[in-house]
C-alpha cells in the first residue's frame, strides 16, 4: 500500500482485502473498481457510490442545496447563484453584476464569493468593497462556470456530521486556526464532539438536511450563528483525510460501514 495514497483509497484497499474483493486502482487513485464474483462497483473521487444521481448533483451544487433545504424548511446559509457571463447573455442575463452589488450593499458586514461546485475552501473570498467583489468574482469565473454569493456570518462553531442513512457515524467540530475559514485544508483541526446538547442539535439538523435532498451517505457541515444552528453545505463525497491522522480506526470503521451497504445492496 503506497503511503502517498489518500486515506480514502487506503481504506477501500483494507476493506477489499478483508472481504475477498478484487480492487483495481486507476487514474492516480481517483477511480477505483471493486469486484467480487459477479458484483462490480466503482468509487470515484471521494464518492463511494451509495447516493442517487440526483442527490449527488444536488449536494455538489451549493445553490441547489440551499434552495432544496429552504423548500423543506431546513435552516441554512443562503447561496445565490451567478453563472459565468462567458456563457452568453441569453443564459446569464444582463443584470448579474447589479444583483451582485445589491447583495453586497444588503450585507454591510461583507459577503463570501466562492465556486458553486467544489470543496476544501479553494478560491473563497470574503469581500466588503466593490473592488474586492470584482477581484473575487474574476478569480472564480476564471476557473468556474458558476459562483455563489452568501452573506458573511460570524461563525461561532462549525460541526461536520457524517451520516449513513440516519445514523451519525462521525461528529466533530472544526477548530479554526488563524484563518477566518473553518476548512480543514486551511488549517482547522478536527475535534470529536462529545454527547451533549450541541451534538444532539447538529445531528438532528444534519438528518433533516439529508432527508431534504434524499442523500444516503454524506458529510454535512452545520454552523452556529447568533446561537442558532444552520446548514452550511452537504458533501456527497465523504473526505476524512485530516480526521484519519487523529482517529484512523474511526475513519476506517466509517468507510467499512458504507462499503458494507454497497455490497449488501448488490447481492
Amino acid at each position: 500500500m503506497a503511503s502517498s495514497e489518500r486515506i480514502f483509497v487506503q481504506a477501500i484497499r483494507r476493506y477489499c482485502a478483508a472481504h475477498d474483493i478484487a480492487v483495481d486502482v486507476r487514474a492516480g487513485g481517483w477511480l477505483i473498481a471493486m469486484r467480487r464474483g459477479e458484483q462490480r462497483h466503482f468509487a470515484f473521487g471521494y464518492d463511494i457510490g451509495l447516493n442517487s444521481a440526483i442527490a449527488h448533483r444536488l449536494a455538489n451544487d451549493k445553490s441547489a442545496t440551499s434552495e432544496a433545504l429552504t423548500l423543506d424548511g431546513v435552516p441554512c446559509i443562503p447561496h445565490h447563484l451567478f453563472l459565468n457571463p462567458k456563457l452568453g447573455e441569453n443564459v446569464v442575463g444582463a443584470g448579474w453584476r447589479d444583483e451582485m452589488l445589491r447583495l453586497l450593499r444588503a450585507n454591510p458586514q461583507g459577503v463570501v464569493v466562492k465556486p458553486n461546485e467544489g470543496t476544501s475552501g479553494r478560491s473563497v473570498f470574503r469581500v466588503t468593497t466593490e473592488a474586492e467583489l470584482d477581484h473575487g468574482v474574476g478569480e472564480v469565473f476564471a476557473m468556474s462556470a458558476g459562483l455563489v454569493i452568501s452573506p458573511y456570518v460570524a461563525i461561532e462553531q462549525e460541526v461536520r456530521v457524517v451520516l449513513l442513512d440516519d445514523a451519525p457515524l462521525v461528529v466533530y467540530s472544526k477548530q479554526r486556526g488563524s484563518d477566518w475559514r473553518h476548512n480543514l485544508d486551511a488549517g482547522a483541526k478536527p475535534v470529536l464532539l462529545e454527547d451533549g446538547e450541541a451534538r444532539t442539535a447538529c445531528v438532528k439538523l444534519a438528518i433533516d438536511a439529508a432527508s431534504a435532498i434524499g442523500i444516503t451517505f454524506a458529510s454535512i457541515d452545520v454552523t452556529r450563528v447568533d446561537g442558532t444552528w444552520r446548514v452550511l453545505e452537504i458533501n456527497s463525497g465523504v473526505m476524512m483525510e485530516a480526521l484519519a491522522k487523529l482517529h484512523p480506526e474511526l475513519v476506517q470503521a466509517t468507510y467499512d460501514a458504507a462499503l458494507d451497504r454497497v455490497f449488501e445492496e448488490t447481492h
